[in-house]
C-alpha cells in the first residue's frame, strides 16, 4: 500500500470535491479496485470520506474537512520535495527545513495515513554516489539554489578541462540535476543553454541581474538531450575485441554501461570455449586502453590496430617493470623496496 498514494487520493478529494472511484483511478493510474480499497483505507485511518450513491455520485469528503500544514516556511516549503532524502537535501543547505517540514508534514496526516508514511520512510534510503568514490565537494550549491529560485544571474569563475581552463561566466540558471552523486546547474550563458559540474565551481557572486526562465523550458527534456548529445559527442570511434567468459561477467564493473549494451548487442561466438566477439564503441586510444586494462587477460583487442599496439605497448613497460625489478624485504618492514 503506498501512503504517498493514499495522501495523493486525499489531495484529489480535498481539491476536486465529489469524485468517482474510476475518476480517482484514471487520475492515479490505477485500477478502480484498487481505488476503492484506498477510499476504504481512508475511511479506517479516521478521514471523513463519504460516498454520495446514485446518477452523478461518487466520493467526497465531510464539508469543511481539510488536511492542514500550519506554520510552514517558504524554506520549509522549498524543502518538501526532499522530505525523505536527506543527502541531496544537506547538499542543497536544506537539512534543518527537511527535519522541520517533515515533522509538521506527518502531524498534519491522520494518524493511520502517518504510520504508514514513517513505515514507508524507514524502509528506504537513498546513497546518490556511486560505488570506489568519494562525494564530491560542491561549496557554491546552496547559492545556485537560491539563484535558480530567486531567478537571479550568478557571476563565476569555472574549471573546465579545455584550454583555456579557468573561465568567467555570467549565468542564469534554470535548475539543478543530480546525476550519480554528482551536482550540475543547468544555466543560460550568453545565447545558449549549457550544464556545469558544481563541484568545478572556483567562485562565485550572486549579481544584481534578475531574469525570467522561460515559460516553455523543460528540465528533464533538457538533460535527457543533453545526456545524447555527450554520448554522441564521446564515442567517436569503434574498436573489436574478444572477451573470456569470465571477461563478460566483469564487464559491467569494469566500463561504462554504453560499453556494456554495445557487447550484449553484437556478440558473436568465437571458438568453442566461450569466448566472444563484440564491437565497442571507443572515446580515444587511450582511454580505450586504460579501461579494457581493467579486464586484463580477458579481454583481447582485435581491431584497430592503433588500440591493439597500445594495448601491447602497455603490457610491454609493465612486463619490464615486474620481470627486471627485484623487491628486497627490509627487515621489520611489511612492504619491499624496488631496486
Amino acid at each position: 500500500m503506498s501512503a504517498g498514494r493514499l495522501l495523493s487520493v486525499l489531495l484529489l478529494l480535498q481539491s476536486r470535491g465529489r469524485m468517482s472511484a474510476r475518476g480517482i483511478a484514471e487520475e492515479l493510474g490505477v485500477s478502480v479496485r484498487t481505488a476503492y480499497r484506498d477510499l476504504a483505507r481512508l475511511q479506517d485511518a479516521g478521514v471523513p470520506v463519504y460516498a454520495e450513491p446514485g446518477r452523478g455520485g461518487g466520493y467526497q469528503l465531510l464539508d469543511g474537512y481539510r488536511t492542514r500544514l500550519t506554520g510552514m516556511s517558504e524554506g520549509e516549503a522549498r524543502a518538501l520535495l526532499f522530505a525523505w532524502l536527506p543527502g541531496p537535501a544537506a547538499d542543497l543547505g536544506l537539512a534543518p527545513e527537511v527535519t522541520a517540514a517533515r515533522l509538521k508534514l506527518l502531524a498534519a496526516l491522520p494518524t493511520g495515513l502517518r504510520e504508514e508514511a514513517m513505515r514507508t520512510a524507514a524502509v528506504f534510503h537513498l546513497d546518490a554516489p556511486g560505488w570506489y568514490r568519494e562525494p564530491e565537494r560542491a561549496p557554491y550549491l546552496p547559492l545556485f539554489v537560491d539563484a535558480v529560485l530567486t531567478q537571479r544571474a550568478v557571476d563565476v569563475r569555472y574549471r573546465r578541462w579545455r584550454a583555456p581552463q579557468e573561465v568567467d561566466r555570467r549565468l542564469r540558471p534554470y535548475g539543478l540535476v543530480l546525476k550519480s552523486g554528482v551536482w550540475y546547474l543547468v544555466a543560460a550563458v550568453r545565447d545558449r543553454i549549457a550544464a556545469y559540474r558544481v563541484s568545478q565551481v572556483l567562485d562565485a557572486v550572486l549579481s544584481d541581474e534578475r531574469f525570467d526562465r522561460p515559460a516553455d523550458f523543460d528540465l528533464g527534456a533538457y538533460w535527457t538531450s543533453y545526456l545524447d548529445d555527450f554520448l554522441t559527442r564521446r564515442y567517436t570511434g569503434t574498436a573489436t575485441i574478444r572477451l573470456s567468459p569470465r571477461g563478460r561477467r566483469r564487464l559491467p564493473d569494469n566500463v561504462p554501461p554504453e560499453l556494456v549494451r554495445a557487447v550484449d548487442s553484437t556478440a558473436t561466438a568465437v571458438g568453442d570455449d566461450g569466448w566472444i566477439a563484440a564491437v565497442i564503441p571507443t572515446e580515444s586510444t587511450a582511454h580505450a586502453c586504460g579501461e579494457l586494462l581493467r579486464l586484463g587477460v580477458d579481454v583481447e583487442v582485435v581491431a584497430p590496430a592503433e588500440l591493439r599496439q597500445a594495448m601491447a605497448d602497455t603490457v610491454g613497460v609493465l612486463a619490464r617493470a615486474y620481470g627486471s625489478a627485484r623487491a628486497v624485504q627490509t627487515t621489520g618492514s611489511p612492504t619491499g623496496e624496488i631496486e
